[in-house]
C-alpha cells in the first residue's frame, strides 16, 4: 500500500490467533509525515522493518479510499488478491 500523503510504500503482516487479529510486523519504505520506522527497526533490503507491540483486534478496517496511489494487496495462504479503491471500507476477520 502507499500511505496518501507521502505516497511512501509500506505493508504489514497479520496473523490470526485464538485472540483476535495481532500485527507480527510492520515496514516502511523511507519514511515522512506519519510514516516513521517504529521501535527497533532494522533496514532490510531498502525496507525499515519492525515488530510492533500491539493488542490483539477482532476485526480490521481497510478504507479504499481512492487517495492512495492503488488499493489493497491481501496476500495469504501462497496467493494476493487485489482490493481496489473503491471510496468505501473492507474489513477482515477471522473466520469461527
Amino acid at each position: 500500500m502507499s500511505y496518501s500523503v507521502e505516497k511512501t510504500r509500506w505493508r504489514q503482516c497479520w496473523q490470526i490467533e485464538a485472540a483476535g487479529l495481532r500485527l507480527a510486523e510492520a515496514a516502511v519504505k523511507g519514511s515522512g509525515a506519519g510514516m516513521e520506522p517504529g521501535d527497533g527497526a532494522r533496514l532490510e533490503g531498502g525496507w525499515w522493518v519492525w515488530n510492533p507491540r500491539a493488542d490483539h483486534l477482532p476485526s480490521l478496517t481497510l478504507a479504499t479510499s481512492g487517495a492512495s496511489d492503488g488499493g489493497w494487496l491481501l496476500c495469504g495462504g501462497g496467493t494476493c488478491q487485489d482490493i481496489p479503491e473503491t471510496g468505501g471500507f473492507v474489513q477482515l476477520r477471522p473466520c469461527p
